[in-house]
């Protein structure tokens, strides 16, 4: 009996050792396919939009503020800080548009890589407020020219820090940036069909001046770059007044700011006679719902493009 057990025990050595590789070699392929990638936080739509276009296939990509939310009026939550606490890599505006999280954020900088997109242009190229003193305009996405100068940066950034995927990141940024190009061309198409002395853009907050410096459009916000500013009488009337003597026929909401303000002025022009109509809803300081165009950079600034060139023309 025992010589039986003996002969056994050699018969059936060599398929516990296979069964054992093979079993090591599976718990390794999982632990390979299962590797956690980054976590790259974005605190804007636009902002992840661009971080998903650069590096998508290779991290994990959150996003802070969704639509329909006013950066300039965002306070961090619990679960805000403890996305911040646990990304790897953080991506954000600048320029005071995040504004109280701006010090979190330069504070987390000491200890994680925390990019300021807003800090790759060049100082001439950011516009400063018209009624907030030397205050920069944070509204560089705008302009898809300087967001293609932004994208750069962070493409070279993120080359840099991952290293395994440096070429295909730089081969992102490239195609990202070639449909730039075809963004801004598509858009100059676009406002070209309003004539020069109608080109005026009016909107609830001054999110459109990149916009316009771009496309050759005149625009005028009820507030100013930010919302945290308030208006008043005054602007309202100065407002009715400008759009009555240049016989403006549309202004513009915002998604994520209240159309009250702007429907104060489309009272007050008819209240002289004057018929003014809510032209679209546009997108300024985020973007549309998440599997729909507008919820994509492109389709943000498209939908902007037309709604204004069909509501002015």
């Amino acid at each position: 009996m025992l010589y039986i057990c003996t002969m056994l025990i050699k018969i059936l050595r060599p398929f516990t050792l296979l069964l054992i590789l093979i079993s090591l070699a599976a718990c390794s392929e999982t632990a390979s396919s299962g590797s956690k990638k980054l976590m790259i936080l974005a605190t804007t739509g636009m902002i992840g939009d661009m971080v998903t276009n650069l590096a998508g296939d290779y991290v994990e990509v959150k996003t802070m503020m969704g639509p329909g939310v006013d950066p300039h009026l965002y306070k961090a939550s619990q679960g805000d800080m403890e996305l911040i606490s646990n990304a790897d890599i953080i991506v954000y505006n600048g320029l005071h548009l995040e504004g109280k999280l701006v010090d979190i954020f330069e504070k987390t900088g000491k200890s994680k890589p925390t990019i300021a997109l807003g800090e790759f242009l060049p100082t001439e190229n950011i516009l400063k407020s018209e009624n907030s003193g030397e205050a920069p305009d944070p509204h560089i996405w705008m302009n898809p020219k300087l967001w293609k100068i932004a994208s750069k940066g962070l493409g070279d950034t993120l080359s840099s820090l991952m290293k395994d995927h440096s070429n295909e990141i730089l081969a992102s940024e490239k195609v990202f940036s070639e449909k730039l190009d075809k963004l801004d061309s598509e858009v100059d198409s676009l406002i070209s069909l309003i004539e020069p002395e109608t080109r005026v853009l009016i909107t609830s907050h001054d999110a459109f001046r990149y916009f316009g410096n771009e496309f050759k459009m005149e625009v005028k916000g009820l507030q100013g770059i930010s919302t945290v500013s308030e208006y008043g009488l005054r602007d309202v009337k100065n407002m009715v007044d400008l759009i009555i003597s240049r016989k403006i026929k549309a202004v513009f909401v915002e998604s994520s700011v209240s159309s009250k303000s702007l429907e104060s002025v489309v009272q007050g022009c008819r209240d002289q006679g004057h018929e003014v109509k809510i032209g679209a809803t546009l997108y300024s300081d985020s973007m549309g719902e998440k599997g729909t165009p507008n919820g994509t950079y492109f389709g943000m600034i498209r939908h902007n493009a037309q709604s204004i060139s069909n509501a002015l023309k």
